[in-house]
Parts: structure tokens; C-alpha cells; sequence
């Protein structure tokens, strides 16, 4: 079972870079993001956390929904100092019809 918290609602909302990870480290083992850069932006290897990188159409819910599933079977394999990407499997019968098409990823 996975404890799932935002940003926000752990009051880590001003917290940047570096220092948000240094706190995440401290209270989780894994960070799932949406920040493609992460991988170039951080030492990840120097954090005692897991890393899970959604790749989806946008962060919108219905995208990222359809990652989470992939998402789950990362947090239970991922160590600390690593760094998984998760793509979002998207097919056009699954979009609402108010999207446009997109190319899945």
C-alpha cells in the first residue's frame, strides 16, 4: 500500500529543486513527477529516493490516469537513486471525444 501526498498538501509548496528533495527523502521513498528535466536538473543518484517519471500527453487527470497502473508496479520495484519512466498508453477509444486526436506515447 502506497501513501500518496501532493506537493501542496505535505506544505512543501514554496520548496525548490534540491531542497524539496532533500525533504522528500526524508519522509518518502519514491517521488513520482511529471518534470522532464529532473534527470538533468538533480544528482539523482546523490538522493536516498526513488524517482518515477510520467511521461503523458499533459497533467491532466484523464492522461495521467492511464499511467498509473505502470506507475504502481514502478514504486514497488524502484530504489533509491533511481529513475523509471512510465509512459502513458493512450488509444483513441479511450480519449473523450471532446480532446482532439493525439499521438500516443
Amino acid at each position: 500500500m502506497f501513501e500518496v501526498v501532493t506537493v501542496a498538501e505535505h506544505g512543501w509548496s514554496g520548496k525548490k529543486n534540491g531542497e524539496l528533495l532533500r525533504a522528500a527523502e526524508q519522509d518518502f521513498d519514491a517521488l513520482v513527477t511529471m518534470d522532464k528535466g529532473i534527470e538533468h536538473q538533480q544528482s539523482i543518484r546523490s538522493y536516498d529516493l526513488g524517482f518515477v517519471l510520467i511521461q503523458a500527453v499533459s497533467n491532466r487527470r484523464v492522461d495521467v490516469e492511464l499511467a498509473m497502473g505502470r506507475v504502481n508496479r514502478a514504486l514497488r520495484s524502484v530504489r533509491a537513486g533511481q529513475l523509471l519512466v512510465v509512459r502513458a498508453s493512450v488509444m483513441l477509444e479511450e480519449l473523450p471525444r471532446k480532446d482532439p486526436p493525439c499521438t500516443p506515447l
